[in-house]
């Protein structure tokens, strides 16, 4: 028996090498070539798979751009309102949505009652699972509290026969749980593998647009957090949602990274309790400080995430080092808290050289927009002296190497925001400071600086 001839295909672009390199000539990425079957090359020069989904995306005439029709998406509510809040909206038919996240962090779980709801509002729905028996997805519906679900569930890795399911029952919205775990008799390499991954998933997107039937993939991750198989898989779908947060706090969100149908960044909080996942309506809570006084080095800011408002806790502690002092953030890009370390030290003559400097946002979030800059650096100032800002204090904005605080987008939303939850005193750039009187802000003293050393000398004097 001849032995099958092998190539190496990257797992980042998926890139074919006839042999085996440490880093990827198309996408430079290192050690991401694994080794695969090579397929044998179809007659014809057609594609291997193109005479049983040649009908499936049927070609249009040329037409200009102003004369097609455009019509808005129709969403169909999950029932789940922090699910629909990072999907734009709800479900759209034909839409493919990619979900990622950790082990045991609850995709599953969400999907399950998700599918439930979905199927108890009269909309039919297919749980397609690869990883677990029917009777395993029974036992889980029980716990969750699904009692008398009838959502239909398909235990099936073969994607023909998934795909003769869902063309024999015609569910508006199917969920496959993995894709990883699906493969084609078309293809010689394994389950999981990239050629797999790609090509099923290329399928069912297809089959998706031409029936109208909304799929959500649910994708494995890496050790590094990213979304197992060809970076091609998050290009194909319309919307990739990433599950995030701790498995060891009972708080999960949901970031959407991309897509078509509605804003990229907008989260979902949820709380994982006995009876699954429950949409938290107050994610400020969650992210604020439990002290009932305030306590050095503590500080909060009104970030963005999408088109939602939430109030974050910062917090900061300075400490003796030794000869190499250490700058660790949890939550904040590192880089950033040197940057603004050197600028607190030029501009406001507030020295940390010889100083063990840590930043942690509260409640395992991540900042990365620069708005968080003007309240770090009063976190840090506020546990270098030991003393702490007044209670209902908090500050945003972005701040520049030659010391200015820059604007921060929609500052008006955050400053409503902030004044509905009760905080007092905020300091802010001078440019999101309200022009006007306006009763969204009652309550809320309003200082606006323009330079750091300013924003550090009021904070001293209110505190």
């Amino acid at each position: 028996m001849s032995r099958s001839k092998t190539t190496y295909a990257c797992n980042e672009c998926g890139a074919a090498s006839a042999r085996w390199l440490g880093k990827c000539p198309s996408c430079g990425a290192w050690n991401s070539l694994v080794e695969t079957v090579a397929q044998a090359p179809a007659g014809g020069g057609k594609n291997r798979l193109g005479a049983a989904f040649a009908a499936l995306a049927p070609a249009s005439d040329v037409q200009a751009l102003a004369s097609i029709e455009a019509q808005d998406v129709a969403r169909t509510p999950t029932g789940q309102a922090e699910l629909d809040r990072a999907l734009g909206g709800g479900i759209v038919a034909g839409g493919v949505v990619l979900m990622g996240g950790d082990p045991g962090i609850g995709k599953s779980t969400l999907l399950l009652q998700a599918l439930d709801a979905l199927q108890r509002a009269g909309v039919p729905s297919l749980y397609v699972t690869g990883e677990e028996s029917g009777a395993q997805v029974a036992l889980r519906a029980r716990r969750l509290g699904l009692a008398g679900s009838q959502v239909a569930v398909l235990a099936e890795i073969q994607l023909e026969k998934i795909v003769a399911t869902l063309a024999a029952r015609q569910p508006a919205v199917a969920v496959i749980d993995s894709i990883q775990t699906i493969y084609s008799d078309q293809l010689t390499s394994a389950p999981g593998s990239v050629a797999q991954v790609r090509e099923c998933a290329a399928h069912l997107t297809r089959w998706a647009k031409a029936q109208g039937c909304a799929i959500v993939l649910v994708g494995h991750v890496t050790k590094d957090g990213q979304l197992a198989g060809p970076r091609v898989l998050e290009h194909m779908v319309d919307t990739v949602l990433y599950f995030e947060g701790d498995t060891h706090s009972s708080f999960r969100l949901i970031r959407a990274i991309k897509n078509r149908f509605g804003a990229v960044n907008e989260i979902g909080v949820f709380a994982m309790t006995e009876k699954g996942l429950k949409g938290v309506s107050n994610p400020s809570a969650i992210f604020l400080s439990q002290h009932a006084d305030p306590v050095p080095g503590s500080c909060v800011l009104v970030t963005l995430e999408g088109t939602r408002p939430l109030l974050v806790e910062v917090q900061a502690l300075v400490d003796s080092g030794g000869p190499s002092p250490r700058r660790l953030s949890v939550g904040l890009e590192r880089d950033r808290l040197a940057m603004l370390l050197a600028v607190l030290h030029r501009h406001a003559g507030v020295a940390t050289g010889d100083q063990d400097v840590f930043v942690n946002a509260v409640g395992g979030v991540r900042i990365s927009e620069p708005a968080a800059d003007l309240a770090v650096m009063l976190a840090i100032t506020s546990s270098l002296r030991g003393k702490a800002l007044p209670k209902g204090f908090l500050a945003f904005g972005e701040v520049g190497l030659a010391g200015e605080v820059r604007p921060a987008p929609r500052g008006q939303e955050r400053l409503k925001e902030a004044a509905k939850l009760g905080f007092s005193v905020a300091v802010v750039p001078k440019a999101n400071a309200p022009k006007r009187k306006d009763k969204a802000f009652e309550g809320l003293t309003i200082h606006a600086v323009e330079r750091v050393e300013e924003a550090m000398a009021l904070a001293r004097q209110l505190a």
